[in-house]
């Protein structure tokens, strides 16, 4: 049966804008509406909070403050926000609609997965957490079900930053247990949430898309969860025979216990998994798992993939030279053949010292190459280098260091100078610079420059908000959180308060001619629009309607005021009301769009309408008050 027919949302528009057509999805903390914006003629998908929860102020303040700061997150394999509301009861949130699935019906319907298309689906996962990580955001709910694949085979994040609900983990329906299978021990016994905790989350998706299973599993959410705390997440490669074992150290590395063990956010991880990935065979990548079902053996038949590959570039394969052997000396014609024999021994003498001189030269050092020393060189510089003495990097790991800048080389495995065969690979040590910094003091900086400096100091730029400031000029920041002088972490995002200026009141326009209005809101330094339609009000024609910025609202210089002019009220047509009750006549007018005032006769005590001020059948404005008056005696 279609649970949409019994929706009370289905075929409501609301807000005046969104018109719902179908039910998507429904979670603990809100329903997901297939909606279309009929203001922009575009389908997107609605988010409205339960009921329940929106009678809790608290939390929908912090969903709308978590809304509006997640809509300035730009990035393609995100689900992008384009406005949040409320239409009586419903809080809603308007969002990106994805035509497609989710990663949790592709891994039902096809099960384990092949090594390639699992990578091509956590790459953009990890793209959109890393770019998420750096603005200063964990998403703390990543699971199959929040990650989106388009039928043009795009794949998206969603729910980025929202709130969950506080009973999220107690309840033991299936949807819950599914929830906890992706919980970091650090959430679980403590309750802490940075970006290391959907660094595991990830890992322990990726084991899924590997394997066709959770990791973890159990009867209720008690025992998943102690297994989270007590069990290190198996190898992928015990599920599945002949797994590379690159793939099992992305796994071990996102999904170590301890969160310092782990890359210190998603775009870290993503450098493992791409470095994983270029040493990994056609072959390996396009292995199908036993547990793949039927679906996922037939396009591996054919090497196809419902989920677009994207084109990885591959390393140059360094081959060991060959000596090439000395050509046999041609046959000599009999008649010389005493006379030279002696001369052709002589050469085929040299020309035997000569290739075992070379072959031994090769053996002791022809096949080996000196590691360049790369201490203080950038990770870019290393590369380089690298490559042009024919040798490749195996990996790359970061350290604390107070010797050595941030993103320089600190330390090579082989060290710099030893020897290793010619197509050989060097470990990296990247310098992450000081264990801590110091946030510099960025009040009064413009926003670019202190966000250049951000970086030059080893942290990151957060959350942008903006507010009124006295005393900083537009554009330029109030204040930092964490404050400057404070100590963080390198990488730490560092949210910023721009100052909007001085506030500016609006003052109220409505009633007074455009012109006039006009002229006083640019001398408050407030730029000015105009409506594309005039509109009938009950001001005069010429004058202001409405105006976009409420009176005494604190508004921005440059802000911009649309103003609507008003065409004058409507003319009505006046109905009779003579020989009716006054109450009668009263609702009458009333309907029809006029006020009314009732006179009597100093002594009357009828209640029949004698005569109206307009004859019934005249027209007059919108708004008219019309006199009706009694009977006397």
């Amino acid at each position: 049966m279609d649970t949409t027919l019994d929706d009370p949302l289905v075929g409501r528009v609301l807000d005046g804008r969104y018109r719902v057509d179908a039910r998507i999805a429904a979670g603990g903390m809100a329903t997901v509406y297939r909606t279309v914006d009929t203001r922009l003629d575009r389908v997107l998908a609605l988010k409205v909070m339960h009921p329940a929860l929106a009678a809790d102020a608290a939390f929908v303040d912090r969903f709308i403050r978590e809304a509006k700061s997640v809509a300035r997150l730009a990035h393609p394999n995100v689900v992008a926000v384009f406005d949040q509301g409320t239409d009586g009861p419903y809080v809603y949130l308007a969002m990106e609609y994805v035509s497609g699935c989710t990663l949790r019906d592709v891994l039902r319907e096809r099960g384990a997965l092949r090594p390639r298309a699992a990578l091509d689906i956590l790459e953009p996962v990890l793209a959109a957490l890393g770019a998420a990580h750096r603005a200063g955001f964990v998403h703390r709910d990543m699971k199959p079900e929040n990650v989106l694949i388009g039928d043009d085979g795009r794949v998206k994040v969603a729910d980025f930053g929202l709130v969950r609900s506080v009973d999220s983990v107690t309840h033991t329906t299936g949807s819950v247990l599914g929830t906890v299978s992706y919980l970091a021990p650090e959430q679980i016994e403590n309750g802490v949430t940075d970006t290391r905790v959907d660094v595991y989350a990830c890992g322990v998706v990726f084991y899924e898309m590997l394997t066709g299973t959770k990791p973890h599993t159990g009867g209720s959410p008690a025992q998943v969860l102690y297994q989270h705390l007590n069990e290190d997440v198996p190898p992928p490669s015990a599920a599945v025979p002949g797994l590379p074992v690159g793939l099992d150290e992305i796994v071990a590395h996102a999904t170590a216990r301890n969160p310092e063990l782990r890359p210190y956010d998603a775009a870290a991880l993503l450098g493992l998994t791409r470095e994983a990935r270029v040493q990994l065979s056609d072959d390996e990548l396009d292995a199908v798992p036993p547990q793949a079902r039927a679906e996922e053996r037939t396009a591996a038949e054919d090497r196809t993939s419902v989920i677009p590959r994207p084109v990885t570039a591959h390393q140059p394969v360094h081959q060991t030279s060959r000596l090439q052997s000395p050509p046999p000396p041609a046959p000599a014609p009999p008649a010389a053949r005493g006379p030279r024999r002696g001369v052709l021994l002589v050469v085929a003498g040299v020309l035997l010292a000569l290739g075992l001189g070379t072959g031994v030269w090769y053996i002791n050092s022809g096949q080996f190459t000196k590691v360049p020393n790369l201490l203080g060189k950038t990770e870019e510089q290393a590369k380089s280098q690298l490559s042009a003495a024919g040798l490749g990097v195996k990996r790359i790991e970061r350290k604390f260091s107070t010797s050595f800048d941030r993103g320089t080389v600190m330390n090579t495995d082989p060290p710099g100078g030893k020897r290793i065969r010619g197509n050989g690979a060097v470990t990296l040590t990247i310098s992450r610079g000081p264990e801590v910094v110091a946030v510099p003091n960025l009040k009064g900086r413009p926003l670019e420059e202190a966000k250049a400096e951000l970086t030059k100091s080893g942290l990151a730029p957060g959350i942008e908000t903006q507010a009124f400031s006295q005393d900083v000029a537009q554009g330029s920041v109030v204040s930092t959180d964490p404050a400057g002088g404070e100590k963080r972490a390198p990488d730490t995002a560092v949210a910023m308060v721009v100052s909007k200026g001085r506030p500016v009141p609006v003052p109220n326009v409505a009633g007074v001619p455009f012109e006039q209005a006009r002229s006083t809101l640019q001398g408050l330094g407030l730029k000015v629009g105009t409506a594309p339609e005039q509109v009938n009000a009950p001001s005069p024609a010429g004058t202001v309607a409405n105006q976009s910025v409420g009176a005494g609202t604190q508004a921005a210089a440059g802000d911009t005021v649309t103003l609507t002019v008003s065409k004058g009220p409507r003319q009505l047509p006046v109905p009779d009301v003579t020989g009716q009750d006054v109450d009668a006549a009263r609702k009458a007018l009333e309907g029809a769009g006029f006020k009314v005032k009732v006179e009597r006769p100093l002594i009357s005590f009828s209640k029949t309408v004698d005569s109206q001020s307009v004859a019934g059948g005249q027209n007059a404005p919108e708004g008219t008050t019309i006199v009706i008056t009694t009977k006397g005696l």
